[in-house]
């Protein structure tokens, strides 16, 4: 992955989006590149996890939307499913957990934060849905781009 978000930024300045400064880094590795998969969560992950255990992620970046709810959407398990699936990151507008672990895996994870508890009713996802994350409107099929500077939404790739 021979990219920098900044210089995507300055050599594209006006075909790309950047998410909130508020996104940390949980997993093993910092940098990623992908095309978008969108899920929309109502707190429940099981939708997710059947994505991740069932779609090849190849090439693919989930980006969750759970709409800031303080519930952990992802945890080891599921980043386990999406390691072994080979996808390259997983960005949630949420929170994440069993942050100690998640670094033992050689994916991008980058969250809002943490929370140690689950929702445990089952509830349903949308899956390829247009998501407003940071007020960045991202559709599946976009491309993202993640460095340490920031996350970076393009309409197409770049790269």
């Amino acid at each position: 992955m021979n990219f920098f978000t900044a210089d995507i930024c300055d050599n594209h300045f006006d075909k790309v989006d950047i998410l909130g400064a508020d996104f940390k880094s949980y997993g093993g590795l910092k940098k990623c590149e992908g095309e978008i998969i969108t899920v929309k969560l109502d707190k429940h992950n099981k939708d997710l996890i059947k994505l991740l255990k069932d779609v090849s992620g190849e090439g693919k970046v989930v980006v969750v939307d759970v709409q800031m709810q303080y519930y952990a959407v992802v945890e080891d398990n599921l980043t386990k499913y999406a390691y072994d699936n080979k996808y390259s990151g997983i960005v949630i507008n949420g929170y994440v957990r069993d942050t100690k672990n998640l670094k033992d895996f050689d994916i991008a994870i980058y969250a809002k934060g943490t929370c140690p508890r689950k929702y445990h009713k089952e509830t349903d996802a949308q899956i390829g849905c247009k998501l407003d994350i940071d007020n960045v409107i991202i559709n599946n099929g976009d491309y993202i781009y993640i460095d340490e500077d920031g996350i970076v939404i393009t309409r197409e790739k770049l790269i």
